[in-house]
Formats: C-alpha cells, structure tokens, sequence
C-alpha cells in the first residue's frame, strides 16, 4: 500500500488496497479530475489524475461505474459531477465588457427617451445631450475608458455596481431580494419537508464541493450543442490554456459565461455597516444554519477533512429541529435584518457588545441558511408572499441565500442580490432540483439514523438589552406595516406559448413585453419607462444591463390594438407585432453584448461623482429622472426547475412582473402597492396576449 508521504504526483496510476489511500489520493490530487476504476480483486482501485493525461494507451477510457461499496464520505455522492474541463478554465480569456461609444449610447438614451416625452420635452433632452456629448461627456468617457485601461482584470461596471448595492440603505427586503420557487419533486413521497429538506441540503452541499474542487461543468451557453457540448470537444478543449481556452469555445459557437461570482453563494453574508455594507465569505466554516420559528440552530454538515456528513445524519439533526416545540421568541432577532441598513448596523453594534460576536459570526459563516416553516403552502399567491418576506420571524435576509421549505415540501430560494446575479443563483438552483430529484441522498424507505443530536446541534442564544429589544420591536413594526401595503397576484395564460411563437417567427420575450405595453395602456392610458433585466456573463465581471422594452414601436402597436382596433386589418396588425418583434431582438442583443445605455450612463455619472465634479445637466433633466422611475419592473426566467419567481416593484407607483413563457403557456407573477392594482393589470394582461393571438391566427379582435 502506498502512504501519503510517498505519493508521486507524477506518477500515472496507482493502485489501492484500501479506502484510506484512496481519500488521501484525493486530497493530494485536489484540482484535476479523479478517476476510480475497481480492479477485479476485491477492495482494490486503480487511480489516475486527470492532468496525467488518462491515455489507456491510446484508447478510450473505459466506462466502468464506480465501486458501489464505497463509504459516503468518499464515494461519488460526495460530488454532482466530475467535469474533465475545469470549472474556471474559461475565465482567464474571457473577453472584458466593451464600454459603448459615446455617441452610440447617446442615440439608444434617445430612442428610448422618445415613446416617454411630449415633442417639447423630447427636444429638450436632445440639447442636454447635446451639451453632454460635446463636453463635460466626452471628458468623462475618455477618463472611463483611460481607467478601464488600467483595470484589465475586471469590468467597468463591476465596481460602481458593488457599490451602488451596497450603498443603498433602504431595506434588502422588497426593495432587492428576489425569489426563485423549486416545482415540486415529481415523486410525491419525497415532498415531506424532513425528506424534500435533507435532500436539498445534500445536493446543495454536493454543488458546494464539486464548485470548490473545480469540478463543476463551467457555465457555457452553446449556440451550436451538436458541435460544443460534446466529450469530443471536451477533452480537446482541456488541453487549451486557460488564457486560450475562451477562444476555442468561440470557433465551435461556444460562450463560456462569467463564473467570478460563484464563491460568494456559500458561507457568505452581507453585513451591514455605517453608509456602505460589506460583503463577508468564510469559507473554512463547515456548518449549516437552521431557522425556524425565528431560532437558530447550527450542526456541521461537513466533517474536518472537508467531506458531507451522512445524509442519514443531516436528517436526524433536521428531524430534531423540527420536534423542537419551542415557541416563537418574544423578541425574534431576525427582523434585524429587514431594517433600514445603517439602522441595522448600529444595532448590530450593540449586538456585538453585549456578547453575542460568536453567535453573530456562526450565523454569518455558516455554509447557507435553511429555513423550516411550520405551515403548508395554500396557493400561488401564498407562495409568493411566503417566499419573498414571510412573516419575519424565519428568514435571515443578510445570507447570500435563503433555502426554504414550507411544512408540505413546498421549496423556494430567496436571494440577497448585491453578491451576485440570476445567473450564477439559478445554475446552483437547476443542479440542486436536478440532483435532489434524480439522485436523492435519502429515500421515504430509509431507516432514520441514530444520532446523537442534542450534542451535535447547538440552538444559538443572543444577549438582548432593553435597547435591543426596543430594536426588534420597532423593526417588526414596520415589517408588519409594509408587507400589509404589499399585493401579490399571478396569472396562468394557458392558449399557447412559445412554440406558437417562434412557428410565427417571432420573440417569445418581444409578445410577452408587448402584452406588458398594451396592458398599462389600457389599464392607464399611457406609456411608461420599462426595465427589462438582461445578462452581461458573457464578459470578465459582468453583470446586467438594460433593455428598454417600451419603444416608438410598442408605442404605436399598442395604441393600434387598445384605442383603435377597427382602423387596422389582422394583417397590419400582425405587421406591427412583427415590427416590435425585430426591434426588441435588436435590443436584446445590444444589451447582452454590453452595448446598452443605462449602465454607460451610470458609470459616466459614477465617475463624476467620485472625481467631486457637478453633476452634469443630463443627469438634472427630469427626463432621465423618468426614464430611471421603473414603473414595469420585469425580469423572465424559463427552467424546468422553477414553479415561478417574484419581486417586489421597484417604485411605490410601480408593478414588479416576473414571467415566463413556456412550451404552450405563459405565467406572470405580479406585485403592486397600494397605488396600483395588480388583479386588474393582469386582467388586462390576458386581454392583452388573446388579441395579439387572434391577429396572429387572422382573426378580428374582440371589443
């Protein structure tokens, strides 16, 4: 047998008598791909690295499943997948996001500006632009481009973006946070929330690991999957250098995404400070938080080599959670953290000094947060509201997530957003549905593990003073007043969808936002700024950027199909759709190439500020003021893993519409404050999409 101290990392194979040697085979070969193959005497592996080249003397590798007898903590479970390209191997040659010329941005500002302004108003903004783009303008864009320069390792907006998250001291909740709802596991015994419970938090867990140990599929979108998304490719491809390797993927159609943002998902917290907040990872901590009914609870999910503990065991401490029939405490310190943010740092201050910095560091450290409900999922509308704030008492809205799962199984991400993007929070939600579904770590049949619990789990206890608890209480306060204001209602439009769609060659997105256009405009007679979120991951640190939905040709659309339907043939209007259509894919594809406007703008007024110049009168125009008053507030996102998701609106005044256009339906998810009425909206909505698919069959629109 092999020991550790002797093993030869250039060495092709070994082989192993034990398990031992083979977990510390692992560890030393940390990084490159490990491939077990048992041999035919029994209790016996060969080894090979993956960076030794596994060339089987010149043949294929062979397929042979791996050893069925192996422990937990080092078999395969430990693992989701074993990628032969590295996870970050893309990342050096990604290509940096262009910063868009000026005058280029000045014309999109422009084009968007239009459907919003009156023809005097629209004059106006085009002298501010003008002026801009001739002075104070140029000078800012030379110094942002002269900087971007010299920061190669990043993008221009990565920063500035940071901070503008960071920065902003309303309350996380509502205002940032997003949800995402898991459907439900298609075996239905498995939706008990003990079961649904551990096996996400495997899974979750299984991600973590396969991330941390390189060996997650890198995040590629593939144009052409025939050619790139093959074992072919693949192992061509790992032999490219990273700082090539981008370019590779390109000639196959290939375009690796950003992953930078990935690390912040576990063990990490955003805490809140003085006028900006920081961003906390502690990466060596190996335990997993639990709420519910507004205590903590923390158990080590991982064991000190750095491997999941038994699925069984994980189970037994959640199983112990839940029968703990402690009630809701006086003062649940978790509305902390739906507070104003400098409010809550200097709480979290007093916090620190009266003794409780060690609790408050497990909560921040800890892996994630799973947070157990006590009560059933009644509906849509119940999901939502459960998913996105609940009652308070059983989220810690800080943590970069929130795994939820409700009494029935019902389960749900909420994501604090300033660490990162849908991108990267929705590949770890597509691998923990896939894997928690497909390979569960636990079955119903399983006999629950005898463990010792009540040692193994600590219920965390917090030193409240008489300023604290006055904290607490005023937070709840006005948590409670809040959501109370908050409206939350979805529709299901079930007449056809995105296969209807592309037969008629047109954008699933540009009908779905078209709709959104029509529907304000019945419902309040006009046209309003429109924010339609859109990836920049193709680049080095990039992060969104804007569409800008509303348009002169949505505009005229929707006035056609609303005010005068009689005046226009089906063929016409079908014309006009078509029309929005083009439009809205041109600008999709500027906005992921980088080539929008608002984050150009933002960056240049970013820079002015940091530089003490006045801010220029572009950014004084009430137009833009406007123009940035995002009314519609809409995000999409299609997977099979997702029931729906939801945000609240970004403005008093506005709608926030998360949607999804399916196969042969389509879904929007909608809140409202008191200002507007979301029902009617939706209703409105519906309308909307049955007069855009009648026309587009050649029939009469119905009045």
């Amino acid at each position: 047998m092999h020991r550790f101290s002797s093993l030869n990392p250039s060495r092709e194979h070994y082989i192993c008598h034990d398990l031992q040697t083979l977990v510390q085979l692992e560890s030393r070969w940390l990084g490159g791909c490990i491939y077990r193959l048992p041999c035919f005497q029994e209790r016996e592996w060969v080894v090979f690295p993956a960076r030794a080249g596994l060339r089987w003397a010149g043949r294929r590798r062979p397929e042979v499943p791996l050893r069925a007898e192996m422990t937990w903590s080092s078999g395969p479970g430990q693992y989701l997948q074993h990628s032969i390209v590295p996870t970050m191997h893309y990342q050096d040659s990604l290509p940096r996001l262009p910063i868009p010329k000026l005058e280029d941005t000045i014309q999109r500002y422009l084009s968007a500006q239009k459907p919003l302004l009156n023809a005097s108003q629209f004059r106006q903004t085009e002298q501010f632009c003008k002026n801009f783009e001739n002075g104070i303008g140029k000078e800012l864009h030379k110094q942002l481009v002269a900087q971007d320069k010299q920061n190669k390792h990043t993008s221009y907006i990565s920063g500035p973006w940071f901070d503008m998250y960071l920065s902003a001291r309303d309350s996380i909740v509502l205002n940032f946070n997003p949800f995402m709802a898991f459907n439900p596991d298609p075996k239905s015994e498995y939706n008990d929330q003990l079961i649904r419970a551990t096996n996400m938090v495997v899974s979750a867990l299984r991600f973590l690991k396969t991330l941390r140990a390189g060996l997650l599929e890198p995040e590629v979108f593939h144009l052409n999957p025939a050619k790139s998304d093959t074992n072919t490719f693949k192992r061509l491809i790992r032999f490219v250098p990273s700082s090539l390797s981008w370019y590779g993927a390109y000639l196959v159609n290939a375009y690796p995404l950003d992953m930078s943002q990935y690390f912040r998902l576990f063990n990490s917290t955003r805490l809140p400070k003085s006028g900006r907040d920081e961003l906390f990872t502690d990466d060596k901590a190996r335990h997993l938080l639990v709420l519910r009914r507004g205590h903590f609870y923390v158990f080590d999910v991982l064991d000190p080599d750095g491997n999941i503990v038994s699925p069984s065991e994980i189970q037994a401490h959640l199983k112990y959670i839940l029968a703990d029939s402690s009630p809701v405490p006086e003062f649940p310190l978790t509305f902390l953290t739906s507070e104003n943010r400098d409010v809550w740092a200097e709480l979290r201050q007093k916090l620190m000094h009266s003794g409780n910095e060690e609790m408050l560091r497990k909560v921040d450290s800890a892996v994630f947060c799973l947070c157990l409900d006590d009560f059933p999922i009644k509906d849509l509308v119940h999901l939502s509201h459960t998913m996105l704030h609940g009652d308070g008492t059983n989220r810690w809205f800080d943590k970069s997530f929130n795994l939820i799962v409700a009494q029935d199984g019902s389960a749900a991400v909420h994501f604090e957003h300033a660490w990162g993007d849908g991108v990267a929070v929705l590949r770890f939600f597509n691998e923990v549905f896939k894997d928690s579904t497909q390979t569960p770590a636990i079955t119903p049949q399983k006999q629950l593990a005898t463990a010792n619990s009540s040692a193994s789990v600590q219920k965390l206890s917090f030193k409240l003073n008489d300023a604290l608890k006055a904290g607490i209480t005023a937070a709840k306060e006005k948590f409670d007043a809040t959501m109370k204001t908050l409206t939350i209602d979805s529709v299901q439009f079930q007449r056809a969808g995105k296969e209807f769609l592309k037969k008629q060659k047109l954008s699933p997105d540009a009908v779905a936002q078209l709709a959104f256009q029509m529907a304000f405009l019945r419902q309040y007679g006009k046209t309003v700024a429109t924010y339609e979120s859109c990836s920049t991951a193709a680049f080095k640190h990039g992060r969104t950027e804007t569409i800008r939905p509303a348009s002169s040709f949505t505009k005229r659309c929707s006035e056609a199909f609303v005010r005068e339907p009689s005046k226009h043939s089906a063929s016409e209007l079908h014309q006009m759709v078509a029309e929005c259509s083009n439009y809205h894919g041109q600008l999709t594809r500027e906005a992921a190439m980088g080539q929008g406007f608002d984050r150009h703008l933002f960056a240049l007024r970013y820079l002015a500020a940091a530089k003490g110049i006045a801010l220029p009168e572009l950014y004084l125009d009430p137009a833009y003021g406007q123009i940035n008053h995002n009314i519609l507030s809409t995000s999409t996102l299609s997977s099979p893993a997702v029931s729906l998701g939801g945000f609240a609106p970004v403005v008093p005044d506005g709608f926030g519409i998360g949607y999804a256009v399916h196969d042969n339906w389509v879904g929007c998810n909608v809140s409202s404050y008191p200002g507007r009425n979301a029902r009617e909206f939706l209703q409105c909505v519906e309308k909307s999409l049955e007069d855009m698919f009648d026309v587009l069959e050649g029939k009469s629109i119905k009045t």
